[in-house]
């Protein structure tokens, strides 16, 4: 998987130290694989949730943070839209975010 804007992710971890390396772990995985539909995901994050128009929620560092995705399979491109602590994520609307 190509992912598009990774800035947003290093921000992230610079305002919060703590989910610097679980983001750089799940980084690393996202651009290693080769999801072609949201199944294949759910086999290697089976507590992720799939939301309409292919946005995913990845929890992030024992489910402290929200990391939102939107995917596009055919292409293997995944855009990051969103990454957050749970009060963030709960002022969001995730399926339009």
């Amino acid at each position: 998987m190509r992912v598009i804007a990774r800035k947003i992710l290093r921000e992230f971890w610079i305002k919060y130290p703590d989910s610097e390396q679980h983001l750089k772990a799940w980084y690393k995985e996202a651009e290693n694989a080769n999801w072609k539909n949201s199944n294949q995901l759910k086999k290697d994050y089976p507590s992720a949730s799939i939301l309409g128009d292919n946005r995913v929620v990845f929890n992030i560092k024992h489910n402290n943070y929200r990391l939102i995705v939107r995917i596009n399979y055919n292409y293997q491109m995944l855009w990051i839209r969103f990454i957050g602590t749970h009060a963030q994520y709960d002022k969001i609307d995730a399926s339009k975010i």
